[in-house]
């Protein structure tokens, strides 16, 4: 079981640099767990994509779907208060956006106490650096 950062789920849906290596990681523990929100943000990169690249538009519909379909096989941190907590914290202690604080607080959720035990799956340098400093073993940058 890993955590997964929608930064390391996009190039899933959307053929990128470091779509071979995400597989990899895919393929080695296919057990994705999210933040319940994490859904929001693939939608939200792959509709920036759109905008930026207006033919990629008739790809859309298929890869909103791809989501959708995918997204019903991982489980998700739902607990709202204790992200909430856990993301003010975090806010407080790392140079980190909402979003990514909010993903590394919902990661902490399943970690249970002992975040060297979850795998933490980002392609996101910032954050790979928090949750690096919160003890995750940390997958995904180069």
């Amino acid at each position: 079981m890993r955590f997964w950062d929608a930064s390391a789920l996009v190039p899933l849906f959307q053929l990128e640099s470091q779509t071979p290596r995400v597989r990899d990681l895919l393929f080695d523990d296919p057990d994705v767990v999210v933040w319940a929100l994490t859904r929001v943000e693939l939608m939200s990169a792959i509709a920036r994509r759109r905008r930026a690249e207006p033919r990629s538009g008739e790809n859309w519909l298929t890869v909103r779907q791809e989501i959708l379909d995918t997204s019903g096989e991982w489980a998700e941190i739902a607990e709202i208060e204790t992200v909430r907590e856990n993301a003010e914290r975090l806010v407080a202690t790392y140079p980190l956006r909402a979003a990514d604080a909010l993903q590394l607080g919902a990661a902490l959720v399943p970690a249970d106490g002992s975040p060297a035990t979850l795998p933490f799956v980002t392609l996101d340098q910032r954050l790979a650096a928090a949750a690096g400093r919160e003890a995750f073993p940390v997958l995904g940058p180069d």
